[in-house]
């Protein structure tokens, strides 16, 4: 049975390293980290992580042209996309995070802070059950009510028919997010152990 391709796209920020080994965990070979064109143009499924500020991490990904290239594989191509945590926010219009930035526009929606009631911390660390709307096909492989680790202080809010499961913190705060090819989570699966390795294993199956 042939390999899938996976990159894990590289732009200077980001877990790349610890999303890496947790695929690897799971016996993909044909895994790399890059900022390659033709390497994304080869690949099967694209991950994209994210750690930090908003507004830095598109800068990276603008000054690479990986926006431009990533648009052709992800819109035109139809390519399967995982953002990560702040790879998640990126695929909204806008966030708020330090003044309004742009960014990459592939779901409706803005990232806007947590505003949470006063007995719950900003940000918002440690595991959390999440509410599954959509198993498929990304959460196939969970039980309801699973738990995941986070670690962010903005969250996406976009309409009701993108957001595949949510969690209460508080506030319903919006876990993953899918339309079409594209596919987002607010945690970290690569933190999140077996539940993690489920959600990967899922993803690539579903390719």
């Amino acid at each position: 049975m042939k390999q899938l391709k996976i990159v894990i796209i590289d732009y200077g920020v980001g877990n790349t390293h610890s999303v890496s080994n947790a695929i690897k965990h799971l016996g993909y070979k044909q895994l790399k980290i890059s900022d390659n064109e033709q390497t994304i143009k080869e690949a099967d499924v694209l991950i994209l992580p994210g750690v930090g500020a908003f507004d830095e991490c598109m800068k990276n990904l603008k000054d690479s042209h990986l926006d431009t290239i990533l648009g052709e594989q992800v819109l035109e191509n139809k390519k399967p996309i995982l953002g990560i945590c702040v790879g998640m926010q990126m695929m909204a219009e806008f966030s708020e995070e330090n003044g309004i930035h742009q960014g990459l526009n592939w779901i409706h929606g803005m990232v806007k802070k947590l505003d949470l009631p006063k007995n719950f911390a900003v940000p918002h660390v440690g595991w959390n059950n999440v509410t599954i709307e959509h198993n498929e096909p990304i959460f196939s492989r969970n039980d309801e009510n699973c738990n995941f680790y986070f670690d962010h202080s903005y969250y996406f809010h976009c309409n009701e028919e993108y957001v595949s499961a949510w969690c209460d913190y508080g506030v319903k705060i919006t876990a993953a997010v899918q339309q079409d090819n594209i596919f987002g989570v607010q945690f970290h699966p690569e933190k999140s152990q077996t539940n993690g390795l489920k959600l990967f294993r899922s993803f690539f199956n579903s390719i």
